[in-house]
């Protein structure tokens, strides 16, 4: 054990000795060995924080929940600082973090949450000195495999890897850009910034300048007169549209990136979307399956989601893999996540099964193919906005996703179909599907209104009357 171990650290040398000697730069934190043992400390004192504090208190007394509380709050703000002191990487974790609110204790969110407007700012050095760190990571991740086999994160430097150098080509952004406001054209609320393409480089994006509340600002648009629950279905709108009908998909809507304004002409209110250098394009056959899926989970349909769990790598786990995309429990998944909103106590078992099955988790991420960690990292983000406004699990948002699931497999079928009867057929089936949605949306919209109420008790007295 103690020449393997020696083995692996004259590995691990080698491998700095190497970056060392090609680096040009003396500043410490351009070490990779640096900000990963920066990491390794913070973790550490975060974990005996809450060993040694927690331990004397009996626990489920007010007082172990009031230091539990300190504790949380503690480690927050150690990680915010881990973040703001190692840069790149750490800070979209850090940010993505800050989004899960419907995940993680709330001293946790609201610290971290100062990421998605306040971030520091790196240089362009600073930042190619994170790509140049790529092959430090690699061997250290490798030599954790081999000391820890159960370290199952390796896919994390293949996705920076492939990431990282998109988000700096700015050209790449710029035309990520106008892609997405073409695409999404019809979309009037939807305002993407015009780029000025003649005054800018690979290394220099000079775009129109927008400013609005962040999307997640609750209290901002009721001072500003903006529906909640009309910017959460626009949302769902827009990312249902580019998910399942485009396959084209922007992939860091953290609140600092999807900003609200409401126009002073029109008084409509405007979703404003920034930072389009990382868009995941999603393969037809993934997407596919991808739709499927949500309509066997829209419908309850068991046997079709361990269908197309499993064909999307879920494996056995593909109960684990349904409450992760839909953020709710397993027995909401088997009722219909359509049928009832999220309560508290399915909160707390969501927050506690997904510390208990973190090793399942891990597994089920390494198995999966790479189109869907965006995917999940995009879901997690919106959940937070839509747990911030207090608009999670809406009906509204299930059948906008019915809609562009129901759009996307009828086109992908007429493509593949030769018979004009079999098109034509294909054609009105989805007609048909479209509007018993609308016929629905409808139903639901009266149940919720005054009209609705006023038709229900004139209906009631009718029936009274009659005997």
């Amino acid at each position: 054990m103690a020449r393997r171990a020696l083995k692996l650290a004259s590995l691990a040398a080698a491998a700095s000795g190497v970056y060392l000697y090609g680096n040009k730069f003396l500043d410490p934190n351009d070490f990779g060995v640096v900000r990963v043992g920066r990491a390794i400390a913070t973790t550490a004192v975060i974990t005996y924080d809450y060993l040694t504090s927690l331990r004397s208190v009996p626990y489920g007394s007010e007082e172990y929940d009031l230091l539990k509380s300190q504790v949380h709050l503690r480690s927050a703000e150690r990680l915010r600082e881990l973040c703001c002191a190692n840069r790149g990487t750490f800070i979209k974790v850090g940010q993505h973090l800050g989004a899960l609110d419907y995940l993680l204790p709330e001293e946790y969110t609201r610290t971290l949450k100062v990421l998605h407007s306040q971030a520091p700012q790196s240089t362009r050095q600073e930042i190619e000195q994170v790509i140049r760190e790529d092959l430090g990571k690699e061997v250290l991740l490798l030599v954790v495999k081999q000391i820890f086999p159960d370290f199952e994160f390796m896919w994390l430097v293949e996705e920076a890897k492939k990431n990282l150098p998109l988000e700096l080509d700015f050209l790449n952004e710029g035309r990520n850009a106008e892609k997405i406001a073409h695409m999404l054209k019809n979309f009037d609320f939807l305002k993407v910034p015009r780029i000025y393409w003649e005054l800018s480089t690979r290394r220099v994006l000079l775009m129109e300048f927008m400013e609005g509340g962040q999307v997640n600002d609750k209290a901002y648009m009721e001072r500003n007169g903006i529906n909640v629950n009309e910017i959460s279905r626009n949302l769902g709108k827009l990312y249902s549209e580019m998910i399942f009908v485009n396959g084209f998909v922007h992939c860091d809507p953290h609140p600092g990136n999807v900003l609200v304004k409401k126009c002073p002409a029109s008084g409509k209110a405007h979703i404003i979307l920034l930072d389009h250098g990382l868009y995941q394009v999603l393969s037809e056959s993934f997407r596919m399956d991808y739709c499927r899926l949500w309509q066997a989970l829209i419908k309850a349909d068991m046997k079709r989601v361990q269908k197309y769990s499993r064909r999307l790598g879920a494996g056995d786990l593909y109960p684990l893999f349904a409450c992760m995309l839909t953020a709710r429990s397993w027995d909401s998944v088997n009722r219909g996540i359509d049928r009832s909103p999220v309560s508290a106590s399915e909160d707390v078992e969501i927050r506690s099964n997904a510390a208990a099955y973190l090793p399942q988790i891990t597994q089920l991420l390494n198995n999966v193919p790479r189109q869907m960690l965006l995917l999940l990292k995009t879901n997690d983000l919106l959940r937070g906005i839509e747990s911030a406004l207090q608009t999670r699990a809406s009906a509204s948002s299930f059948l906008n996703m019915s809609r562009c699931c129901i759009r996307a497999v009828s086109t992908y079928q007429r493509s593949k179909s030769h018979s004009l009867y079999r098109r034509a057929q294909i054609s009105l089936t989805e007609a048909l599907s479209l509007w018993q949605i609308n016929l629905y949306e409808l139903f639901l919209w009266l149940k919720g209104s005054q009209l609705g109420n006023w038709v229900i008790a004139l209906l009631s007295w009718m029936h009274h009357s009659t005997y």
